[in-house]
């Protein structure tokens, strides 16, 4: 086995400093040492469900961005010293409809998480990329672009491809007319890919509190949701609503947004939601979901980003701040991604 350090639950929203044991190699294995790992909300929501008399541990962390310390013998597309990024999926079956068609995120049995999941080949729980070191399959690293930096880049990987899946998929492009629901840390990224790929975007936000920011990323336009009139006047206006609000809320006002045989798309609230079947009847609109990528669309997504120049927008912390990070995050108080530094584990 292999040894590192890294943060590990140690109560409902805190971690403690300890070793880790990491695989040796296997022949298809990267040993990546983790320069920059994102803090996403859904390691909150793991630390707060965590029990800590469970047998297994829990290391969150499943957007980071490193570099190869080591290779097994069968690797071929990456050396020592190469720049990687990786994502909240490290595996599959591999022999499914979905992986197969290069949908691992929706592998018949489920694909290995980052952390929390099953390793296929020995049954350890995996334990994520809080840590200076993680091992990982060749196929489900990725080569990070030279023009992207590696802490801004980090949440790419999960925040990122998270809502590239449902832009790429929707055909989002020139004259497009696509809304973002909520500017938070999938938010943001949303804006600027749609700006990017062409689209007239807007932000869809509780206020106006963040109509600069808006801009500043590209949207033309910011539409307050509490504000009836504004609602009204945008009815019917958009080909693709992006909804990244991460809680509970009514869907029935967004629909109303979206244009005929358009699409309102979930990838922020991932619980029971419930509608009138008129609202979608009326314009004969869609209601989709999505979540994380595959690995061609996660490829292709880095490579995009660093064509246009798109990364998070982050605060970067030492990964001894950690707690207050999830702190911080527990409150909203990030604009628009927290990442840690690793480098203090040394």
């Amino acid at each position: 086995m292999r040894t590192t350090t890294g943060w590990q639950a140690a109560g409902p929203a805190a971690l403690r400093r300890t070793s880790l044991e990491r695989r040796d190699l296997r022949p298809d294995d990267l040993a990546v040492r983790v320069d920059y790992c994102g803090v996403c909300h859904t390691d909150l929501h793991a630390l707060g469900a965590h029990d800590q008399d469970a047998k297994s541990p829990l290391v969150p962390g499943h957007e980071f961005t490193g570099t190869v310390t080591a290779t097994g013998p069968e690797v071929t597309a990456f050396s020592v010293g190469d720049g990687v990024a990786v994502g909240n999926i490290i595996d599959s079956c591999g022999a499914c409809a979905m992986c197969e068609a290069g949908q691992e995120n929706f592998c018949h049995s489920f694909p290995t998480l980052t952390y929390g999941g099953t390793d296929r080949h020995d049954g350890t729980t995996t334990l994520g990329g809080y840590s200076r070191e993680y091992v990982v399959r060749e196929a489900f690293a990725y080569a990070l672009p030279a023009g992207l930096d590696p802490a801004a880049a980090a949440p790419l990987m999960c925040a990122g491809v998270t809502v590239w899946e449902p832009l790429h998929a929707l055909g989002v492009g020139p004259g497009s007319r696509v809304a973002v629901a909520g500017l938070g840390g999938l938010g943001h990224l949303a804006v600027k890919m749609a700006v990017a790929l062409g689209a007239t975007t807007t932000v869809i936000s509780r206020t106006g509190d963040k109509r600069d920011d808006a801009r500043r990323l590209g949207a033309q336009a910011l539409v307050e949701s509490t504000d009836s009139g504004q609602m009204e006047a945008a009815r019917d206006s958009f080909d693709v609503i992006i909804d990244t609000v991460s809680a509970p809320h009514d869907l029935a006002p967004y629909l109303k947004l979206v244009a005929m045989d358009g699409t309102l798309s979930i990838v922020g609230h991932l619980g029971p939601v419930s509608i009138e079947a008129m609202d979608l009847l009326v314009g004969r609109k869609k209601l989709s979901s999505a979540g994380s990528g595959g690995r061609p669309a996660t490829a292709e997504m880095l490579r995009f980003c660093a064509a246009h120049g798109i990364a998070a927008d982050v605060e970067v912390l030492p990964s001894a701040q950690v707690d207050t990070a999830l702190d911080r995050l527990g409150r909203n108080d990030v604009r628009y991604r927290f990442v840690l530094d690793m480098s203090d584990l040394d």
